[in-house]
């Protein structure tokens, strides 16, 4: 099994707050998630995007998956995407997270040395996302969905997490744009200049 050849889009939630779906959001008239794609395409071989509108992705090339644990937020997409991946670990974006930084990815993967998930820890926050997670952890993530709990900060406590520090990721990411999610319409209006 190739170690790192798989990464993972996770196109759900509610977008609330966007008041569309995000899914299709769209910078300089492109969509977001093709972006994406193509960034992903420099360093994975295999694409995956978890979704519950497999039919807006038929004419994709990539490995479109739902949900099996519904109603669940990215733990459950986690859950899926790892269970669709073709490598021991698999990097995990969000469909509305604009920046791959790829020389952050290339660092994750040179440090990364047997553990369950390597994710970035801000003071005392995590960075669920623009992380690394290992396969097998499937089952690990099952239990603690159907025990009805969804966090995915408590479930990483319960795992052999290597967490990389702000200072050391503010290296690669100086802004953190690398973990920026856009939630709103002014969040879009601020990377509409950007250059993807």
């Amino acid at each position: 099994m190739n170690k790192f050849k798989s990464a993972v889009i996770l196109a759900g939630g509610k977008s609330s707050r966007m008041k569309f779906d995000k899914q299709f959001l769209e910078i300089n008239g492109v969509r977001l998630i093709d972006v994406l794609i193509e960034k992903l395409k420099m360093e994975f071989e295999e694409i995956i995007i978890v979704t519950n509108k497999k039919e807006f992705y038929k004419d994709y090339k990539v490995k479109i998956v739902s949900d099996e644990i519904k109603d669940k937020g990215p733990l459950g997409g986690i859950h899926i995407g790892l269970k669709n991946s073709s490598s021991e670990y698999v990097y995990f974006i969000a469909c509305d997270m604009p920046i791959v930084n790829i020389d952050y990815v290339r660092y994750m993967k040179s440090i990364i040395k047997d553990v369950d998930a390597c994710v970035t820890k801000s003071q005392n926050h995590v960075e669920p996302l623009n992380s690394f997670y290992n396969k097998r952890i499937i089952n690990d993530i099952k239990k603690h969905l159907y025990t009805d709990k969804k966090s995915l900060f408590s479930f990483l406590n319960k795992m052999n997490t290597m967490y990389i520090n702000e200072s050391k990721a503010r290296e690669f990411s100086p802004k953190w744009d690398m973990f920026k999610n856009l939630n709103t319409q002014e969040d879009l209006m601020t990377v509409n200049n950007l250059s993807l």
